[in-house]
């Protein structure tokens, strides 16, 4: 690490044009290549996916996104002569319109039943040439203005989709530009420098920006979500490996500056130890998200090499071109008042006082009863997990304002809600048995509790594949539905297959999300034990000690149980989703835990990594648990905390994405960042640590001469702190007496237990 940071110092502007380089060519290819995203929840061997795939090869004509025109009347009905005219024509318009394939009208032959029982809705469907992922928003939108036309002061015109979800607005870049601002106001704040509160946002941006623009590139390649983009940028800006990882390092700078280093030798001093750090958290992020290819997903596995990219790359700049920039401003890592200081007084040691070196103590005197307190907070928050119903939120978690979610509420309201996620059954037909046992097949689903309709059997042209449409009485994400479609698998349909060689397979939108959140409930167990496994595997190696995994695996389950009950209590059960903007309440999307669990496993490892190495230095000097436990937490708790606030004003921001899966990993990601870090790393782990005592550090000697040597800070550059900070301390003891008695204040290290 030093010498790479050496190089990147003596050649710094090679380095800054390689990344601008770099960020400029990769940006253009993806500008020229375009996106291909693709949101496929199907997981292998499901049989909603074979059902899917079977329907795709009897019926290719239905493979064009389908979305709804829905038409309401004040006074009158929808059978009005005048109502009738002004739709029929905005309805020959959509279908001339280019990438529409059909319109089908209820006003024709085969929109029977497309009108409500008081007359009063109405629907058209119309089927685009392609599925939405490959339709353009212009396209869309061309629909939504022609159907938007018709409305009049008696005429409500509303549509629904997922290629109209396309054209609703999002929050655009304004969660990004907000995030950043308020980033840069924090650092500021915490520097008293610009050009040093700079430097990491800039190292972020150049690093999130190429890997933004490697995602594009990405998903030409593989699977790769529309929402992995912004996710990434998430992680990147927010989440420990852009932005804050830059303020580690910086700040670590910004240390031996005020020790007298010149400017190129703190550079390298701060790259080889705090740097290292960095690529050793950085690390144990990548593991934690690569976990997800375990799952065998491919939806999952996009979203996990796309984060892990943007770790590999945000961890690359941070520690590459954050130096050579940091070469750049010079001295001016500090602020005026504190090269002034250094001037006149010449270069002396940080003390760790003021509130922080308070708090340190105040804790070690009051384990049991802060210890309680935190538990107590954690467990209550986490309470709400307990009721997690995993499922996929659709256009009726919609906000009231869009046109989508009026669609919704219009067909649920005229229609039954089941008519917004309606069942497909499809199967292969062999011969006249076959077909005999789909004609009692429809009396049988009629009589089926929780059927409200059933449409006649369809075969395709060769009479070799038929289907059919149940729509259910209750809504998609209802549990109601989840039970219809549990019942149709396992009793209705095996009594009409028996004696044929029919093999009706259930498909549909609850179908297919049902059987997405089943495959991965299977495998989460595996996941978060082989990914939990991993980071304590780690922490082992690095701190040669049982209990500061254990303490961490226990402080990861306690942050996600936590984060999921505050995401439960707002997208869930509602509470504020509405005010927020966010939309109905509903199920949470079944990847979020899996992608969650990831996230915060990072988060988490880096937080107990930053803390632990500081405190692990301290007992590996002096023996000391008591005294190590209050160094550590006195000397990094305030530079934990100011990147807990940059995460927190980040991930909320987000929140402003318009996008509710964005919003619910947002909200998620703040919770667990302010739990973190404000009652987890600086309240319950240093207080277990000190009811603990010696026991933190505590390794079996047969485990200890088999276990490899690791360090997260090389035993050289300790070393080499060690022989400044005496050097220094010499130099300015009378200085330093000076002041401390003017201030009456004296060095945590030094109040006694």
């Amino acid at each position: 690490m030093a010498a790479l940071a050496r190089w990147c110092v003596r050649h710094r502007l090679v380095t800054v044009l390689l990344w601008l380089l770099a960020l400029g060519g990769v940006s253009a290819a993806a500008a020229v290549a375009g996106s291909a995203y693709s949101n496929n929840y199907e997981a292998p061997g499901t049989e909603s996916g074979r059902a899917d795939r079977l329907l795709q090869q009897g019926f290719p004509g239905l493979g064009g996104d389908s979305d709804t025109v829905v038409w309401r009347t004040g006074p009158g009905t929808v059978r009005s002569a005048a109502v009738e005219q002004t739709m029929t024509r905005a309805l020959d318009g959509i279908a001339a319109l280019p990438g529409v394939a059909s319109v089908v009208s209820p006003y024709e032959g085969q929109g029977t039943g497309r009108i409500s029982g008081d007359g009063r809705t109405a629907y058209a469907t119309v089927t685009f040439d392609d599925q939405a992922d490959n339709l353009s928003r212009s396209e869309a939108q061309a629909v939504v203005d022609a159907a938007k036309a018709a409305e009049t002061d008696g005429l409500q015109v509303e549509l629904g989709g997922s290629a109209i979800g396309l054209t609703e607005s999002s929050g655009g870049h304004l969660a990004e530009v907000v995030g950043v601002a308020v980033a840069a106001v924090v650092l500021f704040l915490a520097f008293g420098s610009l050009a040093a509160s700079l430097l990491p946002i800039a190292t972020a941006l150049v690093g999130v920006g190429t890997a933004y623009a490697s995602i594009v590139l990405l998903g030409h390649a593989m699977t790769v979500a529309d929402f992995a983009p912004m996710l990434g940028m998430l992680i990147g800006l927010g989440f420990g490996v852009g932005i804050d990882y830059a303020l580690f390092i910086v700040t670590r700078h910004r240390r031996g500056l005020k020790r007298g280093l010149a400017v190129a030798e703190a550079a390298r001093n701060a790259v080889a130890t705090t740097g290292r750090a960095v690529v050793f958290a950085g690390a144990t992020v990548c593991i934690a998200l690569l976990g997800m290819l375990i799952l065998r997903l491919s939806f999952l596995n996009g979203v996990a090499i796309a984060a892990s990219l943007t770790v590999v790359l945000t961890v690359a700049a941070s520690v590459t071109l954050l130096p050579a920039l940091l070469s750049f401003i010079g001295p001016r890592a500090l602020s005026r008042r504190e090269r002034r200081r250094l001037y006149e007084h010449g270069p002396q040691p940080e003390l760790p006082t003021g509130l922080a070196a308070r708090w340190s103590v105040f804790v070690e005197r009051h384990p049991k009863l802060l210890g309680a307190v935190a538990v107590v907070v954690m467990a209550l928050l986490a309470l709400p997990t307990l009721s997690l119903h995993l499922g996929t939120s659709d256009q009726g978690n919609n906000p009231r304002s869009a046109t989508t979610r009026q669609a919704y509420d219009l067909l649920a309201k005229g229609f039954g809600p089941g008519v917004n996620g309606p069942l497909t059954l499809v199967t292969h037909v062999g011969g006249a048995e076959d077909r005999l046992a789909l004609d009692s097949l429809d009396s049988t689903l009629r009589a089926t509790a929780g059927v409200a309709s059933v449409t006649p059997v369809t075969y395709d042209t060769g009479g070799d594949t038929a289907c059919l449409t149940v729509v259910p009485d209750s809504a998609p994400q209802s549990q109601k539905t989840s039970d219809l479609v549990d019942r149709l698998r396992t009793e209705v349909l095996p009594r009409v297959e028996a004696g044929s060689g029919l093999d009706v397979r259930v498909g549909g939108v609850t179908a297919s999300y049902d059987d997405f959140a089943a495959v991965i409930v299977g495998r989460l167990p595996l996941f978060v034990g082989v990914v939990i496994g991993l980071g304590c595997a780690l922490l082992l190696l690095a701190f040669r000690s049982l209990g500061i995994p254990l303490k961490a695996a226990v402080m990861n389950i306690a942050a996600v149980a936590a984060a999921f009950g505050v995401v439960v209590a707002i997208f869930q059960r509602g509470w504020g989703s509405e005010l927020l903007g966010l939309g109905r309440a509903g199920p949470i999307e079944p990847f979020l835990p899996v992608i969650m669990v990831s996230v915060l496993f990072g988060l988490s490892m880096d937080y107990q990594v930053f803390l632990v190495s500081r405190m692990y230095e301290e007992w590996l000097e002096t023996g000391d648990n008591r005294r190590a436990v209050r160094v550590g937490l006195a000397e990094t708790s305030r530079v934990i905390n100011s990147a807990a606030v940059i995460m927190i004003s980040v991930f909320l921001a987000f929140v402003l994405s318009g996008d509710r899966v964005i919003a619910m990993f947002g909200i998620a990601l703040a919770s667990a960042v302010a739990l973190d870090a404000f009652v987890l790393r600086t309240l319950l782990v240093p207080a277990l640590m000190h009811l603990l005592g010696g026991a933190n550090w505590w390794l079996p000697r047969r485990l200890d001469r088999w276990l490899p040597r690791i360090s997260v800070e090389p035993p050289e550059c300790r070393a080499a702190h060690e022989r400044l900070a005496a050097a220094t301390d010499a130099e300015v003891a009378d200085v330093l007496e000076d002041e401390l008695e003017k201030e009456r204040q004296r060095d945590v290290r030094d109040i006694p237990g």
